[in-house]
């Protein structure tokens, strides 16, 4: 009994070695220990102020949440950088009388990723997401906590994705 024990457990411990560490995020940070996100400077046309440092601020906690790596503040393994290039406001639909029935939110970053330790890895891309809320609604207050919080969400993922997903 004690050998088919040991025999179990031997059986169990090559098999997670085999298969390396399991993330489940799908992240695959390599041999990175530590990542920066420089700040996002925001050269929209329109300018919302706090939007660059809550933009920058939601990439570094969605990293630290799904990855192991230590956020540093200089000569980090992994780099993001960048800007948010769009921020705009447009109607998507329109009523009898001419007036929005409903307006849509679009969020655009253009985002440099560096891997010091793969710098085949690298990119340069640009992200953009989007918010619909109803004509009658301004955008402030919770509506427009709301709609960053959902465009920041899918931005972020999307970066991380692009960036560290191996899937």
């Amino acid at each position: 009994m004690k050998k088919l024990k040991y025999l179990l457990l031997l059986f169990a411990s090559s098999t997670l070695i085999g298969c390396g560490a399991y993330s489940f995020t799908g992240a695959d940070i390599g041999t990175a220990e530590t990542f920066q996100v420089n700040y996002f400077k925001n050269t929209s046309n329109l300018i919302e102020p706090g939007l660059d440092l809550d933009f920058t601020r939601a990439l570094q906690d969605l990293i630290q949440n799904q990855t192991s790596l230590s956020l540093v503040n200089s000569g980090a393994d992994l780099i993001y950088e960048g800007e948010i290039t769009n921020y705009r406001i447009s109607p998507t639909t329109a009523t009898a009388n001419s007036t929005a029935a409903q307006n849509r939110l679009t969020i655009g970053v253009k985002v440099q990723f560096y891997n010091k330790k793969d710098s085949e890895k690298d990119f340069e891309k640009s992200f953009s997401f989007f918010y619909d809320y109803t004509g009658s609604e301004l955008l402030s207050g919770t509506t427009k906590t709301t709609a960053h919080d959902e465009i920041f969400e899918r931005l972020t993922q999307d970066i991380f994705n692009a960036s560290l997903a191996n899937w």
